[in-house]
């Protein structure tokens, strides 16, 4: 029986809350969990730079990436940004060093867990530009036509409602504003049992849909000039056990779009 909205965010909610308390990556394989230095592996692998994970308060990167968003937004001095699923807050302060004192970060989280964590997080790492607020990416508590850029980094995928997603980063942009998401799709189905899979929905993969469908929602919110900047196969047999069949069917890939 297919799992309802509720349900699924009911799913992604409880499995992050336990990364956060455990600081513990998404991956369910029992050969991958295990903390910073398998976080800051990840991360490598996605696209970060050394300075970059020894740039944030310790804990706030948790592996949970699949690209990093900030390395294509261009960001400047001065911008508002709004960091969609912050997590710890691993973007979020990448960010909010390039924007500066001028600058602001608004992080969205509806994980408690997590934008406790984030806080913390900021607290910690002396952050006065960046806050962090609970909230489901589908109904942003943000005004409209407020940010003037909108990243994410492999979360929009697991919402069962994408189009509210993208419909409500419409929204929160302003006009000229830049959305800059790094995602998993997909290049062919998944195999049954992961997209049947509790698992698979918080480690980032049973909510993923084809690339033509990801970008749709996007035209359809209104977004112009979308561009794929990258597009990479994701290594599903490293996260799940006995699943090298589905190796090939997820693709990671950074996508950039303007509201005009």
């Amino acid at each position: 029986m297919e799992n309802k909205p509720g349900d699924v965010k009911k799913m992604v909610r409880e499995g992050y809350a336990k990364i956060a308390v455990k600081q513990t990556s998404c991956c369910p394989s029992a050969s991958c969990c295990s903390g910073a230095s398998l976080a800051n592996g990840i991360s490598k692998k996605v696209g970060y730079s050394d300075r970059e994970m020894n740039a944030v308060p310790e804990g706030a990167n948790l592996g949970l990436g699949c690209g990093n968003p900030v390395a294509i937004a261009s960001l400047k001095e001065g911008d508002v940004v709004l960091d969609l699923g912050s997590g710890a807050g691993f973007d979020a302060f990448l960010a909010a060093q390039r924007v500066g004192k001028t600058g602001r970060v608004i992080g969205v989280d509806m994980t408690p867990e997590m934008v406790e964590k984030a806080r913390k997080n900021a607290k910690k790492g002396g952050y006065g530009n960046v806050e962090f607020r609970l909230g489901e990416i589908e109904k942003l508590p943000v005004e409209d036509n407020s940010v003037d850029l909108i990243i994410s980094n492999c979360v929009i995928n697991l919402s069962p409602e994408k189009q509210l997603v993208f419909n409500e980063a419409f929204r929160a942009l302003k006009h000229g504003g830049r959305l800059m998401v790094s995602d998993l799709v997909l290049s062919q189905d998944l195999p049954k049992e992961l997209k049947d899979s509790i698992e698979a929905y918080v480690g980032c993969l049973a909510g993923a849909v084809k690339k033509e469908e990801y970008l749709k929602f996007m035209t359809m919110a209104g977004f112009k000039d979308l561009r794929i900047v990258n597009e990479s196969s994701y290594p599903v047999d490293a996260m799940f056990d006995d699943l090298q069949g589905a190796q090939g069917a997820v693709v990671s890939i950074k996508v950039s779009a303007v509201k005009t």
